[in-house]
């Protein structure tokens, strides 16, 4: 069986004026206990539970944080200060200890719903091409399916109303990529108009009129920011439903402490 290893995007703490700030109290976000334990310790079970998946890098987080991942290698690098400076730094630690790698699942620490079979269908799914970028986007009924007052935001295309998931795979061939657009992307990205100026006002415009569909976005994205695409509809909504406010926070815990007890 073919395994990938895994990013865990962990860095950043709750600041004054943060949603979460009250919970957090300006400590790591990803530490924030859920049912009993840290957030990111839920994601990091979910990988360790997965045969999927080697070993796992955590982004942002060090050993004294007390985190484990079964019996799978672990290893810790620093916060970089963005997104993209962090998938960089993590795709260049996982290529440094594992040089035959070539593609990584990237996680959020703040998804702690996610399991190893939600990992494993990421895994399997990806592998079936080679893609620079993979992202999954989970359809409105299947959000709302799982989570009904989720409350996420959604993008409207021609044939279908979607939300992003927090769980993807990236190519360790984008830890060289220095293509700027990677951050105007990353700025952009809770905002779907922002996310569509980047690649044309043709595109905003058929986004606007709902003419868009997923595959064209797909290949338009591909095209004009020269990387190799594929948007996934993924079936599981615990990929994509995150913990960013006081609200979700409470339905994830009250979730897992009636599904983990």
């Amino acid at each position: 069986m073919t395994q990938v290893d895994a990013l865990l995007a962990a860095g950043g703490s709750g600041k004054p004026g943060d949603p979460l700030y009250p919970l957090t109290k300006g400590g790591p976000k990803a530490m924030l206990s859920v049912a009993g334990k840290p957030m990111a310790q839920w994601v990091l079970d979910a990988l360790a539970a997965s045969d999927r998946i080697g070993r796992v890098v955590v982004v942002g987080l060090t050993p004294e944080h007390g985190l484990t991942c079964g019996t799978k290698p672990l290893d810790f690098i620093p916060d970089s200060g963005s997104m993209v400076d962090n998938a960089r730094a993590g795709l260049r630690r996982i290529v440094e200890l594992n040089p035959q790698a070539r593609h990584a699942v990237w996680a959020s620490a703040d998804v702690p719903g996610v399991r190893a079979e939600h990992i494993n269908w990421l895994v399997d799914t990806c592998l079936q091409t080679d893609h620079d970028v993979y992202y999954t986007v989970i359809e409105r009924s299947v959000m709302e399916g799982r989570y009904p007052a989720s409350r996420r935001s959604y993008t409207r295309l021609r044939n279908m109303t979607v939300c992003g998931g927090d769980v993807n795979m990236l190519s360790t061939r984008l830890a060289a990529d220095d293509n700027p657009l990677w951050l105007k992307i990353t700025e952009a990205r809770k905002n779907v108009f922002k996310q569509a100026m980047l690649i044309g006002l043709d595109t905003l415009l058929l986004l606007a009129l709902r003419r868009l569909t997923l595959e064209s976005a797909e290949r338009i994205a591909g095209e004009r920011l020269h990387v190799r695409a594929r948007a996934l509809v993924c079936p599981h909504a615990e990929i994509g439903m995150d913990v960013d406010k006081p609200f979700q926070y409470e339905i994830v815990s009250n979730d897992l402490a009636q599904t983990s007890s």
